[in-house]
């Protein structure tokens, strides 16, 4: 093996020059570590707000913790995305809507509910009109308790959730977190999206909600055709 004057058992001009030029330090890894690296470090946000739990996000994004130091950039578009942060109260009339910019999506993507109300509807979980938590429309992979949780605890959940996506590129499956609050709450009768005992119609009913929301948010007709719809645009070539 031929050495170098520096000792080093290899010798290539390119990393000469990077290695004396001033003020710039050489690192090499590899492909893999690299995009692992660029992956936990670049979770770009879709934020799901709805209630009060919204300014408590929005604080995470302050000077005082600061989530772009983390690589956390917040988007207002779900197909930019790869985590959707469901903040607040979610509504059976807006589940669907929920379900539909989870569709959107691209993978792998990730889920966080944040605060009692996303969690398992805290206050309203017994209201008629408000579903027991996100995770019986959407898998959640991060739970952020509190009523609302503060902007340190949103970075504390931002932190656990780059440890899973790492675990995710190292080929492995991060075990998912239970509800922190499940002691003190009934389950809810139509189970969560990743329970074994889950009745599968229900899953496919709410996906098919979900795709029946025309622009607008109105539910199609079966008389609706391109033309008709709002605009004369085609919804699904947008």
């Amino acid at each position: 093996m031929a050495v170098d004057e520096s000792g080093r058992p290899y010798a290539h001009p390119l990393y000469d020059t990077l290695d004396h030029f001033p003020g710039l330090s050489l690192a090499t890894t590899s492909l893999d570590r690299l995009l692992s690296w660029s992956a936990t470090n670049s979770l770009w946000i879709f934020p799901m707000a709805t209630s009060c739990c919204a300014i408590e996000f929005m604080t995470s994004a302050a000077n005082r913790v600061d989530i772009d130091q983390m690589g956390a950039v917040i988007r207002p578009t779900p197909r930019h995305c790869d985590v959707m942060v469901v903040a607040g109260t979610i509504t059976v009339k807006m589940a669907p809507r929920v379900k539909k910019l989870w569709e959107q999506m691209p993978e792998p993507k990730w889920c966080i509910a944040m605060g009692s109300c996303a969690i398992s509807g805290d206050f309203y979980r017994d209201i008629y009109s408000v579903i027991p938590g996100i995770d019986t429309v959407v898998p959640v992979d991060v739970y952020i308790p509190g009523c609302p949780p503060n902007a340190d605890q949103v970075l504390v959940g931002l932190k656990r959730l780059q440890e899973k996506v790492e675990l995710h590129r190292r080929g492995l499956v991060p075990a998912r977190d239970g509800r922190p609050e499940h002691d003190k709450m009934i389950d809810p009768a139509i189970g969560r999206v990743t329970d074994a005992d889950r009745d599968a119609s229900t899953t496919e009913q709410q996906l098919a909600a979900s795709r029946d929301l025309g622009l607008g948010g109105n539910s199609r007709r079966a008389s609706d055709t391109p033309s008709s719809r709002q605009g004369g645009v085609d919804e699904e070539a947008t």
